[in-house]
């Protein structure tokens, strides 16, 4: 997008954060108060994983660890036990391993600043930027896959977004943000809430949203998008990702070491069960071997 097109650019920003100020979802990391720590947690928990399942994992593990350093007191094995099968279980070792860098080097808090934020283990772009928006109310763009959906469409008249690119994504959403923080952190939350319940990859709900006269590729008639597309995520039944999870849970369940012998019961393609296996213990998500048997990381 060059910067005639963003000169000319409609203002989203208003009707969006005044529709979203009405009709967001009541969500915990949106209630006053909330604190850095949760919206760190909500964040890396939210990460291709649904806030139906995401919202009371959440509560139950601020209930337990309320702080980094809780936590970070704790051993690895009880992060990804808790984390139970919120999927991506390498999310809760990266989290557990965060939450000590931030007991011990930032004084328990979470820290504010972005370039900070990216420096603690597993903390990408997003996340960092996130935190620091959500939780600080600091002005950033913001960018998920709903965020560029409907940047795609409302903005440049594009059905589907394509690959992500840092590089044209952030300065894009940069445009849409006014400049009050208070406003652009509504402003990031709303295009993600849009994204989410109404801009929808398939049939979007184009005449409950409030900005559909505002919308480029509305206003276009809804044109086939013919460049490139975003990868899909291969099909989940049968992956060595499903392999993985649960072997996960046999792990999960023990409090004692798995044998050899149970693990190979899990699964029965020997060559994509030792895949798997393998690539948990590649993760650190598991530990042992054949004649002690496997485990959780225990620290």
């Amino acid at each position: 997008m060059d910067g005639t097109a963003e000169a000319d650019a409609p203002d989203i920003a208003t009707p969006l954060t005044a529709w979203f100020r009405a009709e967001a979802r009541d969500l915990p990391w949106r209630r006053p108060g909330f604190p850095a720590w949760g919206t760190l947690v909500s964040e890396i928990m939210l990460q291709q994983t649904q806030v139906a399942r995401v919202v009371p994992r959440l509560e139950a593990w601020l209930t337990r660890w309320p702080t980094p350093r809780d936590l970070a007191q704790s051993p690895p094995s009880d992060a990804v036990r808790a984390w139970d099968r919120l999927g991506y279980p390498r999310r809760a070792l990266a989290l557990h391993a965060a939450a000590t860098v931030i007991a011990e080097q930032h004084d328990n808090v979470v820290p504010r600043d972005v370039d900070a934020l990216l420096a603690l283990p597993g903390i990408g772009d997003y996340t960092a930027r996130a935190v620091a928006v959500f939780a600080y109310g600091d002005r950033h763009p913001v960018v998920d896959v709903n965020v560029r959906r409907v940047l795609a469409r409302a903005l440049l008249g594009q059905g589907e977004p394509g690959p992500a690119n840092a590089k044209r994504d952030l300065p894009l959403m940069d445009s849409v943000l006014p400049e009050d923080r208070d406003d652009a952190a509504a402003t990031n939350a709303a295009v993600m809430e849009l994204g989410a319940l109404v801009c929808v990859a398939r049939s979007p709900a184009c005449d409950a949203c409030p900005i559909a006269d505002r919308c480029a590729w509305r206003a276009a008639g809804y044109p086939e998008h013919d460049g490139p597309r975003a990868p899909k995520q291969a099909k989940f039944a049968g992956s060595d990702r499903q392999v993985r999870g649960l072997l996960m849970a046999e792990l999960r369940a023990s409090d004692v070491p798995v044998t050899r012998s149970e693990i190979d019961l899990v699964w029965p393609d020997d060559a994509q069960r030792e895949r798997a296996l393998a690539s948990l213990l590649r993760d650190g998500l598991a530990v042992g071997d054949d004649a002690g048997g496997y485990t959780l990381p225990i620290g």
